[in-house]
């Protein structure tokens, strides 16, 4: 008598719970996420070979475009919670004996970088949009006699030391103005900082290489 062979089964892998896996994954990275704001102005940096990346958190960055105006931005570090925009605000307040409510603290620790005068940042802040924003983007003020700049460069110091520098030129920006800008640095006791440049890779061909000895 033949004997009789069970059905073999093919191996099944039920992929719904992977599925469910990358969905609430996706979720959490899309809530968690942070994007990076639009800059205060269009820089065109020079270009360099160099392969050093910013850090994406405590840092302070000075823009400086072609025609020589001054912009400025701090983040909050990697812990939003810290509010560091909100503290530096609020000491600027106290230097210019102005008064900002919560929700305004709130909204500017939530904006991108800015290049106004401070009696300007209400209006700034209330903008409707980035267009109405950019309105009151005429520069930061730091010459002589009214050096906010300073003061911003010198209460993000306090409030975040750990908060790194970095200065980001336009290629056709005046040496005069960024020669004075790294004097300001110093000024803070800020003697290490970063320039941003445009990464560029650099090809070498047989023309380029040494002669043989």
């Amino acid at each position: 008598m033949p004997k009789i062979k069970p059905p073999v089964s093919t191996p099944r892998i039920d992929m719904t719970p992977m599925v469910d896996l990358f969905s609430l994954l996706l979720i959490f990275f899309v809530l968690t996420a942070s994007f990076r704001p639009q800059e205060a102005a269009m820089i065109d940096s020079p270009a360099s070979i160099s392969e050093k990346q910013a850090p994406d958190f405590n840092l302070m960055t000075i823009f400086i475009d072609k025609e020589g105006k001054v912009f400025f931005n701090v983040d909050n570090g990697a812990d939003s919670t810290t509010k560091f925009r909100q503290q530096i605000l609020q000491k600027m307040a106290e230097r210019y004996e102005m008064t900002f409510t919560p929700e305004e603290y709130d909204l500017f620790g939530r904006l991108s970088g800015f290049g106004l005068p401070l009696k300007d940042m209400k209006k700034w802040i209330h903008a409707e949009n980035s267009e109405k924003r950019e309105e009151f983007q005429v520069g930061m003020p730091f010459d002589s006699a009214d050096n906010q700049l300073g003061y911003w460069i010198l209460y993000s110091r306090i409030v975040n030391p750990r908060a790194e520098v970095a200065i980001k030129g336009d290629g056709d920006a005046s040496y005069m103005v960024v020669k004075e800008i790294m004097d300001m640095l110093q000024d803070n006791k800020v003697n290490k900082f970063n320039l941003i440049t445009n990464f560029v890779t650099e090809e070498v061909g047989l023309a380029d290489l040494p002669p043989e000895k």
